[in-house]
């Protein structure tokens, strides 16, 4: 597995194979966001859409905690030591923040979450714009701005009742309240709970079997799980999804699926 050279202080960037592996490393503070984590995340997210060899990414975290979210202390002082490269990037994206976060334009490449430990405020809310969650039986959740005065600002008012039933978001958006990985899994805002310190590996085996899909399907899928949401009306949304599969059924990948399968052998996908 390699380092990329767009890793940052706060925020490693790996590859291995198709796989783009983002590590959030500011364990000290209990990986809470800061300006060299949130300009990892953006060139992460960035070079995942544009680079054709990667399929998907997988966003985990170092140490026992996986995101605190905003950091509180350095909030309240508003000291958030901006580096001047995050600044200057800020000049020309002014949302570069919450496209870090997650919240606006994200890649239309698959995002697996895998979270150790406590996963809280911009913790939760960075989870609801990936699209295949893992966590360990010792992690635990939760929407908190409420219980600091604060607003969560980073789409969970309107994301978290899209994913989750409405009852469930009023309660974890109003109450502000920790909930268990078993809570998470029951109100279906994770895919699977497994064993403390498994959580990469089994992120791993999913990213495996994605890479192992068509390039432009898998592309495509996901763009359509991104831009097709439950406002769209039903026949709007079809007429759509049809302007995606269009280019893929006429793939050179499409013609080596199907002959694979009449081969009964494992499909060779280009990507073309």
């Amino acid at each position: 597995m390699a380092e990329l050279g767009i890793s940052t202080s706060n925020c490693t960037i790996e590859q291995e194979g198709s796989v783009l592996i983002v590590t959030l490393n500011r364990p000290e503070a209990k990986n809470a966001f800061s300006p060299e984590m949130l300009l990892g995340m953006y060139r992460a997210w960035r070079l995942l859409d544009e680079d054709d060899s990667l399929m998907c990414a997988i966003l985990t975290a170092n140490g026992d905690t996986f995101c605190a979210g905003m950091d509180l202390k350095a909030g309240a002082d508003g000291n958030q030591n901006a580096t001047e490269e995050f600044m200057e990037l800020m000049g020309r994206v002014p949302n570069v923040h919450w496209q870090a976060l997650l919240r606006d334009n994200r890649p239309n490449k698959p995002l697996i979450l895998a979270v150790e430990g406590y996963a809280l405020a911009g913790g939760t809310e960075i989870l609801q714009g990936t699209d295949i969650r893992v966590g360990a039986e010792n992690a635990i959740f939760g929407i908190t701005e409420v219980a600091r005065g604060l607003y969560p600002m980073s789409g969970s008012t309107i994301r978290l009742r899209r994913q989750i039933p409405y009852c469930l978001a009023a309660e974890m958006l109003l109450c502000g309240e920790h909930i268990s990985a078993q809570q998470a899994l029951q109100f279906g805002l994770i895919n699977r709970v497994v064993a403390a310190g498994e959580t990469l590996a089994v992120a791993k085996q999913i990213a495996a079997k994605i890479c192992a899909n068509g390039p432009l399907a898998v592309k495509a899928v996901t763009r359509s799980l991104r831009e097709h949401q439950e406002c769209m009306a039903e026949d709007e949304a079809m007429l759509a999804s049809d302007e995606l599969a269009g280019p893929v059924f006429a793939s050179a990948d499409a013609k080596e699926g199907m002959r694979a399968f009449k081969e009964k052998r494992e499909a060779v996908f280009t990507g073309s």
